[in-house]
C-alpha cells in the first residue's frame, strides 16, 4: 500500500530525516514513535504529500508521488489519503456534517452522496445526535470524531494521524483507540500514526521508533 525509500529532510542548519525506509501493506495499523523531535511528524507528513523530501521516494498504491505534479498531488491527497489531526482542525463556523462532507464536495463528488456517506459514517460513530451542531456546540470526543468522519468520507486508501488522542482525556482516548482498529475491522482501513500514547503504540500491528531521524 505504502512504500517509503531513503526519504531524506533538512530545515536550514537541522537535518530532520536520515534516510528513512518503510513498508506498509493494507489494513495494517503502524504506530510511529520517539522522543519530540526525532522527525516523527515531518515523516508523517511526508509520507501524507503534506510536504516533499530533500531526497527519496514516496509510492502509495502503486503510484509515485514524485512523479505528480502539485495539482494532480493535490486531487490524488483530497481522494485517496485522509487526515487525524491532534487538534481536530474543523471549521467553526460548519456544522459537524457539512465539515464531515468538505473532502467530497473539494472532490467533486456527487453531494447526495456524500452526505448520506457523512451521515452514515457519523451515526456509525455515534454523533448522529450532532449533525446540525458546530464544533463549539460539541465536546473534544465529538469533534475528534467527527474528524476520522471527515478522514473517512472518500473512502482513504490510508488514514494518518498525528497525536490523534494528545488532546483527549483518558477515557476518549481509550474509546479512539479501541475505534481505530474498529474500523480496520469494518473497512480494512490502513493507519499511520504518531503518538506519544504507549498504549495506542503498543496496540498497532507494528510500533516503529524514530530516534535522531532514523527509524531504529
Amino acid at each position: 500500500m505504502l512504500e517509503a525509500i531513503d526519504i531524506y529532510k533538512s530545515y536550514p542548519n537541522v537535518a530532520v530525516l536520515k534516510g528513512v525506509s518503510l513498508k506498509i501493506d493494507k489494513g495494517e495499523i503502524v504506530s510511529i514513535v520517539g522522543a519530540s523531535g526525532a522527525g516523527k511528524s515531518t515523516l508523517l507528513q511526508i509520507l501524507g504529500t503534506l510536504d516533499s523530501p530533500d531526497a527519496g521516494t514516496v509510492t502509495i498504491n502503486g503510484v509515485d508521488l514524485s512523479k505528480v505534479n502539485s495539482k494532480s498531488l493535490s486531487e490524488f491527497r483530497n481522494k485517496y489519503l485522509g487526515f487525524i489531526f491532534q487538534f481536530h482542525n474543523l471549521l467553526p463556523e460548519f456544522t459537524a456534517l457539512e465539515n464531515v462532507c468538505i473532502p467530497g464536495y473539494l472532490g467533486k463528488r456527487n453531494p447526495a452522496e456524500v452526505e448520506k456517506k457523512a451521515k452514515y459514517l457519523m451515526d456509525y460513530l455515534g454523533i448522529s445526535h450532532r449533525l446540525n451542531h458546530k464544533p463549539a456546540e460539541m465536546s473534544g470526543g465529538e469533534q475528534q470524531r467527527a474528524a476520522i468522519a471527515r478522514a473517512l468520507v472518500n473512502d482513504p486508501l490510508i488514514i494518518f494521524a498525528d497525536e490523534p488522542t494528545g488532546n483527549l482525556d483518558s477515557h476518549n482516548a481509550e474509546e479512539m483507540h479501541k475505534l481505530f482498529f474498529q474500523l480496520r475491522k469494518e473497512f480494512n482501513q490502513t493507519f499511520v500514526i504518531v503518538t506519544h500514547n504507549e498504549k495506542l503504540a503498543s496496540e498497532a500491528d507494528r510500533k516503529l521508533e524514530m530516534v535522531d531521524g532514523k527509524l531504529a
